[in-house]
């Protein structure tokens, strides 16, 4: 293991299979994580989460105080502590009733990061989200999740690591706590890129797992070259200008961001099926040779960060429930009780189930292998070794170009889930479902008797959801399982 000193949070044990809710329970254990020893209380995560919620507006302690349940006394002393962590700042004073006028506070988004990673079967993302859940960076490269796990491993530290620097020298990641009133950092600087690999304009990216391609470890490079030419891929995000060097409290560089505090850790996401509390792929379709390997653990390893994994449709429904305008799109899931399915088509197809209110996984993280349903005795044969599975059967009518017919097909499926379920809605995403929206929701909502959505994450939704692995236990709001790249002697913590 790496035992390179950093002072990170170290997670073991069995989840319940649920974890998306308005807070943990009671006396739950959260990340140490180095320079934020504020965090280290479920009380902490609660004050964190109303901060979270009122954005630049901010919140007063008495506010707080009535949102948590917890006394002045107990606010006073968590958010004095989240100050001097650099987490929240003093954002000027709001008009009282009587007395001298209350000070309001706000979450600073800048004062730390979470990296999301989407494995697909031949394309990486990288993604670099502030705690407010902002995109602030992002790379796509090709990836061929056949070319060995050795291989994909190291060029997804590659990948993650580019990011990182180029983010530290754009403004997006800072090194120490930002004063009182300081702005929001500015966007990643360098331009964005002239097209992303993939599909052109107006076509219909290909789809299918295809063959495993490559020996199950091997030399050959898991990245190939973009299919596009053009600079670096990042992204602009719109924001506030960048700091002076006369404003920032501190504006050193970070000599190493895979030890700065300021990048909490690092979610993953990948088709399934897989275990999440131990951060094990099982077989996933196409790529067989993935079976056992403990991922999870070997990009802790490598990256020297926390690293959690999770299925890609059950990171993208997570993210999509806790996105900043969850309310707009009725998925205001703080105590609502909500249900929704996410169904994403891409190169497979699968989903991420949120069932009154709560990330629903299963025992195993078996559930949402929604593409392996039988749903014609037979059908053609699917990569799991069934016939007639509702993946092969979309897919095989994507490749012939017949998209209604690929939606009549994901319509079937999404009735059955809304009848065995009870759901309220379905969503959809995925880069096949993307390039015709239209045609899938119309043809998906003729089936179904819920509404049926396009999913409002935008192209990098299941990077985006994964890393929320990282950033939605820091507001108590769910539980991952993380390795640790500390000695085994430190004591795991299961965070929640």
């Amino acid at each position: 293991m790496n035992t390179n000193g950093s002072r990170y949070g170290r997670g073991s044990g069995q989840g319940n299979g649920r974890g998306l809710g308005s807070g943990g329970p009671s006396g739950a254990e959260l990340p140490e994580l180095p320079g934020l020893s504020g965090l280290r209380s479920a009380n902490a995560a609660r004050v964190l989460e109303l901060l979270r919620v009122a954005g630049e507006a901010g919140i007063s302690r008495l506010e707080l105080a009535e949102g948590t349940g917890l006394t002045p006394q107990a606010v006073s002393k968590i958010t004095a502590r989240l100050r001097a962590s650099g987490l929240v700042a003093e954002a000027g004073y709001r008009a009282s009733t009587g007395g001298k006028p209350r000070t309001v506070l706000r979450l600073v988004p800048p004062a730390a990061h979470a990296v999301g990673l989407h494995l697909d079967r031949d394309e990486l993302t990288v993604v670099l989200l502030d705690l407010a859940g902002v995109l602030v960076g992002r790379r796509v490269v090709p990836l061929d999740l056949g070319a060995g796990a050795d291989a994909v491993v190291e060029a997804v530290a590659v990948e993650v690591e580019s990011l990182l620097t180029a983010s530290e020298s754009g403004g997006a990641l800072s090194a120490g706590p930002l004063s009182a009133g300081q702005s929001s950092a500015g966007p990643l600087s360098g331009p964005p890129s002239a097209g992303q690999p993939g599909s052109a304009p107006g076509q219909v990216p290909a789809a299918g797992p295809g063959p495993a391609r490559g020996p199950a470890a091997g030399p050959g490079p898991a990245l190939r070259p973009a299919a596009v030419p053009g600079p670096a891929p990042w992204l602009a995000v719109p924001g506030p200008a960048p700091l002076s060097a006369e404003s920032a409290h501190d504006t050193h560089p970070v000599p190493d961001p895979r030890t700065s505090h300021r990048v909490l850790g690092v979610g993953v996401a990948m088709p399934g099926p897989l275990d999440h509390t131990s951060g094990v792929p099982h077989r996933v379709t196409g790529f067989p040779q993935w079976d056992g390997f403990p991922l999870r653990d070997a990009l802790a390893e490598r990256l020297g960060l926390p690293v959690a994994l999770d299925k890609d449709t059950n990171a993208a429904a997570l993210g999509l429930a806790l996105q900043t305008n969850a309310a707009a799109l009725g998925l205001a899931l703080q105590g609502s009780g909500d249900s929704f399915a996410y169904l994403h088509l891409g190169t497979g197809l699968g989903a991420g189930l949120v069932l009154g209110g709560g990330l629903y996984r299963g025992a195993r993280t078996g559930a949402g292998e929604f593409g392996h349903q039988v749903v014609q005795l037979d059908g053609p044969s699917c990569g799991c070794g069934r016939r007639g599975c509702i993946e092969a059967l979309c897919l095989a009518a994507v490749a012939d170009g017949d998209l209604a017919a690929a939606a009549r097909i994901l319509g079937v499926g999404a009735a059955n889930l809304v009848e065995l379920l009870d759901i309220d809605r379905v969503l959809l995403g995925g880069r096949v479902v993307e390039a015709a929206a239209a045609t899938f929701v119309r043809g998906v909502g003729e089936q179904a008797s819920v509404p049926v959505e396009l999913a409002n994450g935008g192209p990098h939704t299941v990077a985006q959801g994964a890393a929320q692995l990282v950033l939605a236990p820091v507001f108590g709001r769910t539980e991952a399982t993380f390795s640790s790249p500390l000695p085994p002697s430190r004591t795991e913590q299961k965070i929640r």
